[in-house]
């Protein structure tokens, strides 16, 4: 494998000068995006399929992993509630070794193949959802063990490993490749391999919350108002997209009831009611709820 591989240039590392070693890693950090960059078609194409699954009503995005690789993959479904509102049922995860091993080595738990795979049927996946699988070895038996067993469900499978050739990559629907080598202390796989698993969840992540339209141009218009830094956030958008004064904005939102894509209906001369009806009508994308609005307007006048 070739994230365990010892890189003869890293030999003599603990005797190179600090700022050799902090040089060295940061161009390993660039070396790790660049890896993603050459799978951009692929993980377009996961999240484009993954974005239909999960426009159903009951779709989930079930995040899978172990250890470093598990810590991470459950960062980006946690991290989608506040930024998305995409949270609660619409989320789950399967950590090897459970909620313990967030915070603590969980030993040998990542090797309980029947684990994976009990536990993923335990969730009942079904063609709505969506197992996020990523393993920086790709062959960890309790990922591969739990996205067959998804797989096998009818739910779609994506796959992030840093090996070629891995088991991981064959048993998944879309295989992501994230191709970082060796890393400067052989087998570290948090630091190379870590940081490329990360920007690629990212990506794949935030580009199914664009397809599902949780976005609005550059705006976060579906997040969730949690403090007065994300309300004045919230006015902004409204602003922006309505083109009207913060007081304008500020009452749309307390008539919306904290919800960014109502109040810019609001905003823009719609009743709640008649925003809400539009929303319903589109799925919840705002710009089709505009021009739904927008439409309906005309045909009045």
């Amino acid at each position: 494998m070739s994230t365990e591989d010892v890189s003869p240039r890293f030999a003599d590392l603990d005797l190179w000068p600090t700022h050799d070693i902090v040089q060295a890693m940061l161009e390993g950090q660039l070396a790790a995006a660049a890896a993603v960059q050459s799978q951009a078609e692929r993980i377009a194409r996961a999240a484009e399929e993954a974005a239909a699954r999960l426009s159903a009503p009951n779709g989930r995005l079930i995040y899978v992993g172990a250890g470093t690789s598990g810590r991470v993959a459950a960062m980006d479904g946690v991290e989608l509630g506040p930024t998305f509102d995409w949270g609660g049922a619409q989320v789950a995860y399967l950590l090897a070794g459970g909620r313990e091993a967030l915070l603590s080595s969980v030993e040998g738990a990542e090797d309980d193949a029947a684990a994976g795979a009990a536990e993923m049927q335990g969730l009942a996946p079904t063609a709505s959802d969506v197992a996020v699988c990523v393993a920086a070895s790709g062959r960890t038996p309790y990922t591969i063990a739990a996205a067959r067993a998804a797989g096998d469900a009818g739910a779609l499978t994506v796959g992030f490993a840093n090996n070629a050739g891995s088991p991981l990559l064959q048993a998944v629907a879309h295989p992501i490749l994230l191709d970082t080598g060796a890393e400067i202390v052989a087998g570290s796989t948090r630091m190379k391999a870590g940081t490329a698993q990360k920007i690629a969840l990212n990506t794949f992540s935030t580009a199914v919350m664009v397809r599902l339209g949780r976005v609005y141009g550059g705006f976060m218009i579906s997040m969730r108002l949690a403090n007065r830094k994300l309300q004045g956030r919230a006015l902004g958008m409204i602003g922006a997209v309505a083109h009207v004064e913060e007081a304008v904005a500020r009452d749309a939102l307390e008539r919306a009831g904290g919800d960014i894509k109502l109040a810019v209906l609001i905003a823009l001369g719609a009743t709640p009611e008649q925003g809400e009806a539009s929303l319903r009508a589109v799925g919840g994308d705002l710009r089709a709820a505009i021009e739904r609005s927008n439409s309906s307007r005309h045909r009045q006048l």
